[in-house]
């Protein structure tokens, strides 16, 4: 990479100060991508750095929340083709002394208008952060097009790294892998019994759950199909379904469908997954895609053995035989034997659940994902300042060693040998 002409004039680091930092996002919905960033922005290291957002349109359901932990404007793309948001957001960007943009989300208006507003304002660092993979979510060529002038690409996972260089055509050497994260105190493992005892739940019950949106994506419907099997085998088992979206329709039907209106429950949208987890025997994913889910790796914090589904990045988090299962994607029976096994072996399902939390802790913490999304930021400043290129290399060396300590701490915990509670 070399200082491009069209940046402003910097100053080192040293000098400059604290950096601004703008995400912009289309608006904050409910989702594993806006849940993340807000906590990137919560646990950014004030002395260094100064986040804001902007928003394309609206806040959002999570808009808020955002608000009151830092500067936030919406409303700036007026319709699609509003080619004018370049200048007023360039404006904006100039006015708040912005030093990196980063666009929140794969492809579409805010990956396309925000990059352009950032060159159209000489912000010294380019950068767009990925969370998904596939249809319905992709980099459109427009999007495409605007790579020279992108400083980096962010993979949450280092297949989906892989990913986005060999299936969406970004340039190796702009790709960078900064895990997602979750906190591992706010996302523990609790008691039990007192977690359905407040739900008013048996403790008898084999229980699994799922959290997330209700889109196609997500294959719930599938899941039901699935979980019809299960309840054949394992009669008392129990499906909790956490989430809202334009699916809850088809969903409901299923239930009917198959029969299995007494043990599916849909508990909508919640506040209070961090209780809610701790009561379930095993996560679920039925999504025919997915990058790095931020609930399987709530769960493996909460101490929760995870099924899930072969696909995207999730083989990095879910370790067959060691933290959950892997099961071939968009296959009901496959997903209804991988429940059924983990479900009628509860003892077997908290010792997943324990190596699941130590690899969360060890390579998948909120202390990861901040860490890595500081050091590259600084890393392609003093990159822009000094004209010397910092590449994915770079931002890896600046990590510590984690590899032995994680295997070692699942294989022990496997052979239950860690003493961490997850009752």
């Amino acid at each position: 990479m070399t200082r491009r002409w069209w940046r402003r004039p910097l100053l080192p680091r040293e000098q400059r100060g604290r950096l601004g930092v703008m995400f912009i996002h289309t608006e904050l919905l409910l989702g594993g991508a806006e849940t993340l960033l807000l906590e990137l922005i919560r646990h950014m290291d004030r002395s260094r750095f100064v986040p804001r957002i902007a928003l394309l349109q609206r806040s959002g359901p999570l808009g808020e929340a955002a608000a009151a932990e830092v500067p936030l404007t919406t409303g700036w793309l007026k319709h699609k083709y509003d080619a004018a948001v370049i200048a007023r957001l360039g404006r904006h960007l100039r006015e708040t002394e912005t030093d990196a943009v980063i666009t929140v989300g794969t492809g579409g208006d805010r990956m396309f208008w925000g990059r352009l507003a950032a060159w159209h304002a000489r912000v010294p660092v380019i950068l767009s952060a990925i969370h998904s993979t596939g249809v319905p979510h992709g980099i459109e060529l427009p999007n495409r097009w605007l790579t020279p002038i992108t400083d980096g690409f962010i993979g949450c996972a280092h297949q989906h790294a892989r990913y986005l260089v060999e299936q969406e055509g970004c340039p190796r050497n702009k790709v960078f892998t900064v895990p997602n994260g979750v906190d591992v105190d706010k996302f523990r493992p609790g008691d039990q019994e007192k977690a359905r005892a407040r739900m008013g739940w048996s403790p008898e019950w084999p229980m699994a759950g799922i959290v997330a949106a209700l889109r196609p994506e997500k294959q719930h419907v599938l899941l039901i199909e699935a979980w019809s099997r299960v309840v054949k085998v394992l009669p008392h088992a129990k499906l909790m379904i956490v989430g809202d979206g334009p699916e809850r329709t088809a969903i409901e039907r299923a239930r009917a469908r198959y029969q299995v209106e007494e043990s599916v429950w849909m508990l909508g949208r919640r506040d209070d997954v961090p209780d809610l987890l701790p009561a379930l025997d095993v996560m679920v994913l039925s999504s025919k895609m997915e990058a790095n889910p931020a609930s399987t790796l709530e769960a493996s914090a909460c101490g929760i053995a995870v099924v899930a589904p072969d696909v995207g990045s999730l083989g990095e988090t879910v370790l067959p035989e060691r933290t959950g299962l892997l099961y071939p994607g968009s296959r009901p029976d496959a997903l209804a034997a991988a429940l059924v096994r983990v479900l009628a072996d509860r003892p077997w399902a908290r010792q997943l659940g324990v190596a699941g939390r130590s690899l969360v802790k060890q390579r998948f913490s909120l202390e990861v994902m901040v860490g890595g999304y500081e050091r590259l930021i600084e890393g392609l400043y003093d990159a822009a300042w000094t004209g010397k290129p910092f590449l994915p290399d770079d931002l890896d060396a600046g990590k510590p060693d984690r590899s032995g300590p994680v295997e070692s701490l699942v294989h022990d915990a496997t052979n239950g040998s860690v003493t961490e509670s997850v009752r």
